[in-house]
C-alpha cells in the first residue's frame, strides 16, 4: 500500500511534540529494551513437570440477565518451583486466574471480592464493555482496610526518575469498596481473551505478582467448523518471572508494599523480564499427546517478554493459525515461526501426526537465551483416530475501509519518561476524541518497541509503512507489535459503546510510567 512517509508523519505529529522528542524519534533517544531479573532459586529441569490444564469454572447462577460468577482476590501461597511455596496475589487465589469460559450473547456477570491490601483494577483484555466494566486505570476496587482512600485523588509518579509526586484528580473515576460486579456483555465473536489487573502505575506489579487470569468466548460459528476440540484444545498462558533464593517473585518496585509511591527500579523500567518460562504457571512443562491434531490457544500474559516461537522437532514443523485477538481469521495462515508481542493471542493448529509415536517436539523461543529460550515440549505418546479437519475457508470477515479522521499517534522516550505525543497519560484529559460509528485511519509510529494496544474496540491493521499487513497482522487485532521506527496503519472503528477508553503500550511498565491515552468516544 502507498502511504505517508515515516518523515511525514513526524511533521503531521509534530505541532504535539516537544522538540526533545523529536529528537527521540529522528534516532537521538537512543534505545532502552527490557531488563530480565535473575533466579536464585533451585530451578527444576526443563520438562520434567507436567503441564497444567485449566478446567472452566462453573457460574454459581444463570438467569435472565446472564450468567453469573464469584471470585476472591486474596494473597495467598502456591509451590511453582518443586519445595518452594511461593506467595502470590491470585483471581480465587490462583495463578493463573480462574478460567472463564463465556458464550456469545449471554452476558457474564463477574461479582468480584478484593481480600488483597491494595485496589484493582480489572479489564477484560478483548472485552467490547461499555466504559464502566471496562477497568480503567482510576476505576478501583479497594479492600475495606483502605476504605478511607476511595476517592479519584491519586498519587502518582511524576517518573522524572528523581522520585518526584504529583496528586492527580480524575473527577470521572468510579470508586468502589471491597466488592463490586462487572457486567460483560459479550455481544462479540467467539475469541481467546484474558483478564488481568489495570491498576494506575502498579499494573506491573500486580499482575507479576498473579493477577492474570484466561477467558474464552465460544459461538455457534466456531463451533460448526470440525477443528480440534475436548482434550485436543489446550489453552497455552506463557508468562515469565523470577524467583528469590526462598523462592518468592522478584520485582524491584520503588514500594514493595505498593501502597505508597509508584515506581521501579531503573533497571525494569524499560520491561520487567524473568529467567524462567511458565506455561499455565508450571516453569517449562510438559504434555503427552495423542499423533492427532491439537488446537493451541496462545496467550502472552508477560510484563514485557516477546516471543518467537517455534517447535524444534524431528520432522519439519509448522503452525496453522486459525484466529487472532479477535477470533477466527477467514482462511489458514501457515507459520514456521511465530513472534508473539505481549497481550497477543494466536490461535493455532499442530498437527503432531507428522511425528513418530515415542518422540518429542521442544516448543522455542528464539527471541530468548538459555531459560528464556526454553518454553514446553509435547511427548507424542499413542496414535489415535482423529476426524477434525482445518477448512480453507473459516470466516467472513467484513473489509473495514477508513473514511473518517486520519489520527496519528507517536510512542516515544522522553528522558525518563515514556509518552504518547509527547505527552503523559492524563485519565481526565483525552490525547484523542474518535468519532461513534465511524472508521478512522490511524496511523502509529514507535520510536522503541512497543506493543500497541486498543481497549473498546478491534481494528485490522492496513499496512505497514509503504508495505502491506505483515504475516502476523491477519484477522481482527486489539494488540499489535511496533518494531522501533515501524509505522502501521490501522482501520479504528467504535460502534459498540460511547464513552472514555484507552490506547496504550502493552509493555507493563511502560504503561505505568504513563505511556497510555486516554479517548474519548463520542
Amino acid at each position: 500500500m502507498t502511504g505517508p512517509t515515516r518523515r511525514a508523519v513526524l511533521k503531521a505529529a509534530a505541532l504535539a511534540l516537544p522538540s526533545a522528542v523529536l529528537t527521540g524519534c529522528a534516532g537521538g533517544g537512543g534505545s532502552v529494551g527490557p531488563g530480565t531479573l535473575t533466579s536464585a532459586a533451585r530451578l527444576p529441569a526443563p520438562y520434567t513437570l507436567p503441564l497444567p490444564l485449566p478446567v472452566p469454572a462453573a457460574p454459581v447462577r444463570s438467569s435472565a440477565d446472564g450468567d453469573h460468577y464469584e471470585m476472591t482476590l486474596k494473597e495467598t501461597t502456591t509451590e511453582i518451583l518443586p519445595g518452594y511455596a511461593t506467595t502470590i496475589w491470585g483471581y480465587d487465589g490462583t495463578f493463573p486466574g480462574t478460567y472463564l469460559e463465556a458464550r456469545s450473547g449471554t452476558p457474564m456477570i463477574l461479582h468480584q471480592t478484593n481480600l488483597l491490601p491494595v485496589p484493582i483494577a480489572t479489564h477484560l483484555h478483548g472485552g467490547i464493555t461499555p466504559p464502566s466494566q471496562d477497568g480503567f486505570p482510576t476505576d478501583l476496587l479497594y479492600p475495606r482496610s483502605l476504605a478511607h482512600l476511595a476517592t479519584g485523588r491519586l498519587r502518582r509518579e511524576a517518573h522524572t526518575g528523581h522520585g518526584g509526586h504529583e496528586t492527580m484528580h480524575d473527577p470521572f473515576a468510579q470508586v468502589s469498596t471491597h466488592q463490586r460486579a462487572y457486567a460483560f456483555p459479550m455481544r462479540q465473536r467467539a475469541a481467546t481473551l484474558w483478564y488481568h489487573d489495570h491498576r494506575m502505575d502498579f499494573t506491573g506489579a500486580q499482575v507479576w505478582k498473579g493477577l492474570a487470569g484466561l477467558c474464552v468466548v465460544r459461538d455457534d460459528e466456531d463451533d460448526a467448523l470440525p477443528l480440534p476440540r475436548g482434550e485436543r484444545e489446550i489453552p497455552l498462558l506463557l508468562c515469565d518471572r523470577a524467583f528469590d533464593a526462598d523462592g518468592q517473585l522478584v520485582y524491584p518496585a520503588a514500594d514493595p508494599t505498593l501502597l505508597g509511591a509508584p515506581g521501579m527500579d531503573e533497571s525494569i523500567m524499560g520491561g520487567a523480564q524473568g529467567d524462567v518460562i511458565l506455561v499455565n504457571g508450571a516453569p517449562w512443562p510438559y504434555l503427552e499427546v495423542a499423533a492427532a491434531r491439537y488446537r493451541l490457544r496462545l496467550i502472552n500474559a508477560s510484563n514485557a517478554r516477546r516471543y518467537e516461537l517455534r517447535l524444534d522437532g524431528p520432522a519439519d514443523s509448522r503452525f496453522t493459525q486459525i484466529g487472532g485477538d479477535g477470533g477466527l481469521l477467514e482462511a489458514p495462515v501457515h507459520h514456521t515461526t511465530l513472534r508473539i508481542s505481549p497481550a497477543e493471542r494466536f490461535d493455532v493448529v499442530v498437527d503432531f501426526s507428522r511425528y513418530a509415536v515415542g518422540s518429542s517436539v521442544t516448543l522455542v523461543n528464539l527471541a530468548g537465551a538459555d531459560g528464556a529460550g526454553r518454553v514446553m515440549r509435547f511427548h507424542i505418546t499413542r496414535k489415535a483416530g482423529d476426524d477434525s479437519a482445518i477448512p480453507n475457508r473459516l470466516s467472513d470477515l467484513p473489509p473495514l475501509i477508513p473514511r473518517g479522521a486520519h489520527r496519528h499517534l507517536v510512542f516515544s522516550r522522553n528522558g525518563s519518561q515514556w509518552q504518547i505525543n509527547g505527552t503523559p497519560f492524563d485519565p481526565a484529559v483525552p490525547h484523542l476524541r474518535p468519532a461513534f460509528g465511524t472508521t478512522e485511519h490511524w496511523t502509529i509510529l514507535s520510536v522503541e518497541r512497543h506493543p500497541f494496544h486498543l481497549h473498546g474496540a478491534f481494528f485490522r491493521v492496513l499496512g505497514r509503512g509503504s508495505s502491506g499487513p505483515g504475516p502476523y497482522d491477519a484477522g481482527w487485532k486489539d494488540t499489535v507489535e511496533l518494531v522501533p521506527g515501524d509505522q502501521i496503519h490501522l482501520a479504528v472503528r467504535f460502534d459498540a459503546y460511547r464513552g472514555r477508553y484507552l490506547a496504550h503500550c502493552h509493555n507493563l511498565e511502560h504503561e505505568d510510567m504513563a505511556m497510555m491515552a486516554t479517548l474519548q468516544v463520542g
